[in-house]
């Protein structure tokens, strides 16, 4: 479900929950390449054979790879549209409550937490949520600020 707004009608949704994605995998290929990028060969993430005897009997996905997906998750949550520009400012808080092993499915939702105006636009904050299919907790929970101006 895509919830889609118009700039100028984007302060009304705050407190909305924009919706949630499809899922996604995360492959060991896409957990290798995230290490290549980030220069973080850790064995729980790259080593199938030693992390089976690890504490989570597999490789698992770095947290920020899940952080890393979140644009991606986003872009099928919601659109704005009539927008000049909009760009990540950060993140107030993220936690990753539990592990993503490797050939897990994730998905996620979002909630429009509240906007602000700000001298260049306005100021978003929007709540993830990234579950992984079958597990009890979230594997991340991001509440992530975007500022954003109209066209």
């Amino acid at each position: 479900m895509t919830t889609t707004a118009a700039y100028t009608d984007a302060a009304g949704l705050a407190g909305t929950d924009l919706g949630w994605t499809d899922w996604v995998e995360v492959t060991q290929d896409r957990v290798n390449l995230f290490a290549a990028a980030t220069d973080d060969h850790q064995w729980i993430h790259v080593d199938p054979e030693r992390a089976a005897t690890g504490p989570f009997g597999t490789t698992i996905a770095h947290g920020y790879l899940t952080l890393a997906l979140l644009p991606v998750l986003a872009a099928q949550i919601y659109a704005i549209e009539g927008l000049a520009f909009g760009m990540n400012y950060g993140a107030n808080k993220v936690r990753f409550p539990a592990p993503v092993p490797v050939d897990s499915r994730l998905r996620a939702t979002a909630t429009l937490q509240e906007t602000k105006e700000i001298a260049i636009g306005t100021q978003v904050v929007i709540t993830f949520v990234v579950e992984r299919e079958g597990a009890d907790k979230p594997v991340c929970i991001a509440e992530v600020v975007y500022v954003m101006a109209g066209a």
